[in-house]
């Protein structure tokens, strides 16, 4: 893949191919920021572009070495994941083992260790001695949410390279681009960080079936009070969709914040467009502070939710504090 096919993280891009196009490629490299903001993706694309017969600071994907890093045979690039919760030393000392013997190629070899920041003490002390005195040529690449949580020995021998979280903006476009439903596209950015987490969750049966529940349960709210806990016990609660109540809480959110965007003409920003028509009727049905209010109540329940408490309480309080609010039009 090349890098003009990466979405966002223009800092990160720049870096790496300026160093590929000069000629002054580090050693070891630590990509640090939120999950799914790319790592792993600039990676396998820096690492193509190191092999690509056809480039110099890109990657073709067509030559042979592009395929075999596309298909995951390249025999001189190593990727390390977690052995259960940790990186382990036998695993650091493997890829000392494998990177013994020089590759026949020009290019260096490559390791990708993803989540560096899990290496045991012994397995980060090994990899300290391997960064200082590699036995071949070799481009190490480590990959972790939070890069001071590594050795500050071994952050000081690579060169960081920082990432940010993709804006909504970005995730929606690109996502769009891939043929997913728009609707969905643009509540799934705002639950998942990054465009792997938000393909994942659009592509759950529920994460559809909840939207519109979220819905209807405003609708029920807003028009006949308390039998909306009905209906939350019908849709939620006799169903799968209870296994998903964190999502629920934040479309709630999200959903009241559409009710502000509405009152102050700014459809652009409306997650729930294709329910656009709904949400007139209802916007007008409470004042600006009621919708402020709902959006803080349906956090408060989340945060409840997360310490534990009881998950149908949490639903039925958000539902009852709707309610109670009456249905006064405020213009």
């Amino acid at each position: 893949m090349s890098f003009e096919h990466i979405a966002g993280q223009d800092v990160p891009k720049r870096l790496l191919q300026n160093a590929l196009r000069t000629g002054r490629v580090s050693h070891a490299y630590l990509f640090s920021g939120p999950p799914g903001s790319g790592q792993m993706q600039v990676a396998l694309t820096f690492a193509q572009a190191l092999f690509c017969r056809e480039l110099k600071d890109d990657a073709c994907g067509k030559c042979l070495e592009c395929r075999k890093i596309e298909h995951g045979n390249h025999p001189d690039l190593y990727v390390i994941e977690p052995d259960g919760a940790s990186i382990k030393i036998d695993q650091i000392r493997e890829l000392q083992r494998l990177f013994s013997y020089r590759s026949k190629a020009e290019n260096p070899k490559v390791y990708i260790i993803r989540q560096a920041d899990t290496m045991t003490v012994q397995a980060a002390n090994s990899l300290l001695k391997f960064l200082e005195e590699p036995q071949v040529p070799a481009v190490g690449i480590l990959i972790s949410d939070n890069g001071q949580a590594l050795l500050p020995t071994i952050q000081s021998r690579t060169q960081r390279v920082p990432f940010t979280p993709l804006s909504p903006e970005v995730l929606m476009q690109e996502l769009s681009r891939e043929g997913h439903p728009a609707a969905l596209v643009r509540s799934a950015v705002h639950l998942a960080s990054g465009l792997d987490s938000s393909r994942e969750v659009i592509q759950q049966n529920w994460f559809a079936e909840i939207r519109n529940v979220v819905l209807q349960l405003v609708k029920e709210s807003m028009s006949r009070g308390n039998s909306s806990i009905i209906l939350a016990q019908q849709k939620i609660f006799k169903t799968g969709l209870s296994e998903h109540l964190d999502a629920f809480f934040q479309l709630f959110h999200l959903l009241f914040k559409d009710m502000l965007h509405f009152r102050y003409g700014r459809h652009e920003s409306i997650v729930f467009i294709d329910h656009l028509e709904s949400i007139s009727k209802l916007a007008i049905t409470r004042s600006t502070e009621q919708w402020v209010s709902y959006m803080a109540l349906a956090a408060e329940c989340r945060k409840k939710l997360r310490y534990n408490v009881n998950g149908q309480l949490c639903v039925e309080q958000l539902l009852i504090g709707m309610s109670d609010s009456g249905g006064t039009i405020t213009a």
